[in-house]
C-alpha cells in the first residue's frame, strides 16, 4: 500500500500528508521555509531550532510556523 508509510499532520490549520518518521527539518526544507526567519510550534510547544533534525513527525502532529516580519 502506498499510504502505509504516510501520516497526516496539521500545518497552520491545513492537513498535509507526509512520510512517516521524517524529521521536522525535512518538512521545513520541503516547504522551502527559511528556518532562521520563523518560530516553530509543535503540539503547542515552541521548538528549539537546533533540535529540528532530531524531531520525528508523528500522525496528527499540529505544527504552527510563524514568519518574522520587520517593521517600525
Amino acid at each position: 500500500m502506498k499510504f502505509k508509510n504516510k501520516i497526516k499532520i496539521n500545518i497552520n490549520g491545513k492537513k498535509l500528508t507526509f512520510n512517516k518518521n521524517d524529521s521536522l527539518f525535512k518538512l521545513i526544507k520541503k516547504l522551502k521555509i527559511p528556518i532562521n526567519k520563523v518560530a516553530i510550534e509543535l503540539n503547542k510547544k515552541i521548538i528549539d531550532k537546533k533540535k529540528v533534525n532530531k524531531i520525528k513527525l508523528k500522525s496528527n502532529d499540529k505544527i504552527e510556523i510563524v514568519h518574522f516580519i520587520g517593521g517600525g
